[in-house]
């Protein structure tokens, strides 16, 4: 068993999961709705054998079974070569090929509404991402409700979290609309925690044929806090204690106008967590907690050849009761943003062109405040990054991709990768290139 416990208007509140036992209680239970629905339909006629048949019929076979199961993969190796500083390893020494994802994942419809997923995923991207496989999802869908275009939903298990455009898909190459996403919203110095977490979350969808579609997500979630380069990015490197996941919000209302040209979608999270110091740390520190509170706005235009993309992000952070006064005093607002457009040549070659922005601090945008209280540069609390690229599409399973990237400022840079800030370069260069191939 595991215990989330979260405080909130003053009331320490307990929710506890089984994860195995929650997830077969469900399945049970949607088991027994659809046999309640399937025995609806058919009339009382006693029970002759006639009767007993048709029911029958109605349950899937073996194999129907393994007609409704459904595997897919994915493998891609990236070169990555940096002017200065560290993208994914040592990259400003000539380059390497540090950046490797491999995916395994399997889709489950035992009847028609209920459906379970999961993927298993080996990345090798840096010191904190070593390629041992771990799960990336692995839920449970029930549709509560279907007909025609409307439907209602639960998931449960381990999901992704549902904000901004991309992070649903961002762990699939050919999903991406680049090598590496806006690090602005999509951050990977930080990409277990934003990528997915324990959670029940509900679904609606809703479609009109003159107006669009329209769907909503909501879910009760508790954030995977317990790597290295989550702990650094939150709370330093000096820090020996660890971090607990808190009771968390996340949401999103997305629309799109017939045939998607236009889609716009609103995301925001209440993510918290609690820190406990560590032996060494006893009297030093108090156990305390972070607040995360970030909002998106999503805008996007296609057409037969153009793709408009961009978002905006307002991120809140607040830290309390550690009583330390550097930690304490921890309460401001973080903004990004980018604009980015794909251009189709044909069915096998894309181009990109992208200006992504990241200010950690909005009130202080160049750091300054920053650097005279703390004495670490200036250039690490923002990053300015422009980005070209080029995908071509070899086949339909196979595709590669080319992408320079200049950048100003290091914001976005892994600390794990870049210990000492100071050793770290304002004005860098990155190129990256990626072969993925899927089945």
């Amino acid at each position: 068993m595991k215990s989330i416990y979260s405080r909130l208007n003053n009331r320490r509140i307990v929710i506890s999961f089984a994860p195995l036992e929650v997830v077969i209680i469900l399945f049970a239970l949607a088991l027994s709705v659809h046999s309640q629905f399937v025995s609806a339909q058919n009339k009382p006629n006693g029970t002759s054998s006639e009767n007993i048949t048709s029911l029958s019929s109605m349950w899937p076979t073996a194999k129907d079974l393994l007609d409704n199961l459904q595997i897919q993969g994915f493998a891609s190796q990236a070169f990555m070569a940096t002017s200065d500083n560290d993208v994914f390893g040592n990259t400003d020494e000539g380059g390497g090929f540090g950046f490797t994802e491999l995916g395994l994942n399997a889709l489950f419809s035992p009847h028609s509404r209920l459906q379970l997923s999961a993927q298993m995923l080996s990345r090798r991207a840096g010191k904190d991402n070593t390629g041992v496989p771990r799960l990336d999802f692995a839920f449970l869908d029930y549709r509560l409700y279907s007909h025609e275009a409307n439907q209602f939903g639960i998931r449960f298990g381990r999901l992704k979290n549902p904000f901004g455009f991309y992070n649903d898909t961002r762990d699939v190459p050919f999903t991406r609309p680049s090598i590496l996403l806006p690090q602005s919203i999509y951050f990977d110095r930080t990409r277990n925690v934003g990528l997915s977490s324990d959670s029940i979350q509900f679904y609606g969808e809703t479609s009109n044929a003159k107006w669009g579609d329209f769907a909503i997500q909501f879910g009760i979630i508790r954030p995977i806090v317990d790597d290295r380069d989550t702990e650094i990015s939150l709370l330093g490197p000096r820090l020996t204690g660890n971090l607990s996941p808190d009771v968390s919000l996340i949401g999103r209302g997305l629309f799109e106008t017939p045939g998607k040209r236009f889609r716009l979608a609103v995301s925001g999270i209440w993510f918290n967590a609690d820190y406990k110091p560590g032996v060494k740390e006893a009297g030093l520190i108090n156990p305390g907690s972070i607040e995360f509170s970030p909002i998106y706005v999503s805008a996007q235009y296609n057409t037969e050849r153009w793709t408009l993309t961009s978002e905006y992000a307002l991120r809140k952070f607040r830290y309390t009761d550690f009583d330390v006064t550097d930690l304490d005093i921890l309460d401001f607002y973080g903004e990004s943003f980018y604009f980015q457009g794909e251009y189709r040549f044909n069915h096998k070659w894309e181009a990109l062109i992208r200006y992504d922005v990241l200010y950690t601090d909005r009130s202080d945008r160049d750091g300054s405040e920053f650097a005279a209280l703390r004495g670490k540069p200036a250039h690490s609390r923002f990053a300015k990054d422009l980005t070209v690229g080029l995908r071509w599409n070899i086949t339909p399973r196979i595709m590669a991709r080319l992408e320079y990237h200049r950048i100003n400022g290091t914001a976005w840079l892994a600390p794990l990768d870049n210990p000492d800030a100071s050793m770290t370069s304002k004005n860098w260069n990155l190129f990256a290139a990626q072969l993925s191939f899927r089945f």
